[in-house]
């Protein structure tokens, strides 16, 4: 595997060098900014690029950039992009942008059977995430979903509502008295913070909520 190693922390930079050269990994070059990444890569298209995200000379998302140009220019070159700490953002939309594609944190390359089987996924056509990452994700995902206040009965007769069910409707399939719906409605439409305006009103937008959120 014939790999370019992007990063501008010298010491680093020559730490990962010589890890992938122990392990039989060829190192076509080592760069410490992006333009010169992208000089380098075109010049000896590796199997895959190792790039840090911050590189000169603003320290913010030169090597994000290179990725991007690298992905354009060489889609079938593998990208590993090395972080200081998880960016959910970054991450998305790197990986949106196909196969061979990997983003871990800095503290993952400690573990060097972990690192090299990512350089080996990614150099495969897989992508790698960082858990760390994942766990972000999943994080967000759990604190930006509106129906996360919702117990599952309440849930239950939400996907009743948006199934165009009256209340009577939803006692008989839940086997529940019209009362108890009448109170879990009510509970839905409080806890999804709707408006206060009229009930009918107010229960087609949590159907709306609902199923923007399905």
């Amino acid at each position: 595997m014939r790999v370019v190693v992007a990063e501008d922390d010298v010491l680093l930079r020559e730490g990962i060098a010589s890890l992938l050269e122990r392990s039989g990994l060829e190192v076509m070059g080592q760069v410490g900014d992006g333009a010169e990444l992208l000089e380098v890569v075109r010049r000896t298209h590796p199997d895959v690029v190792v790039v840090d995200v911050r590189m000169p000379p603003t320290n913010t998302t030169e090597g994000l950039q290179a990725a991007r140009a690298i992905r354009e220019e060489l889609p079938d070159t593998a990208i590993l992009v090395l972080s200081a700490y998880a960016d959910v953002e970054q991450a998305m939309e790197l990986l949106a942008s196909g196969r061979s594609i990997g983003y871990l944190l800095k503290s993952r390359i400690t573990d060097v059977q972990e690192f090299l089987a990512a350089l080996e996924r990614v150099a495969n056509g897989g992508s790698v995430i960082d858990p760390a990452l994942v766990e972000e994700l999943v994080t967000a995902r759990r604190r930006d979903d509106p129906l996360a206040a919702l117990s599952p009965r309440e849930r239950e007769v939400l996907a009743q509502m948006a199934e165009g069910q009256s209340n009577s409707g939803i006692a008989r399939r839940l086997w529940i008295s019209e009362g108890t719906v009448e109170k879990h409605v009510r509970a839905v439409l409080t806890k999804l913070n709707l408006p206060d305006t009229d009930d009918h009103h107010r229960r087609v937008l949590a159907v709306l909520t609902f199923l923007d959120a399905a």
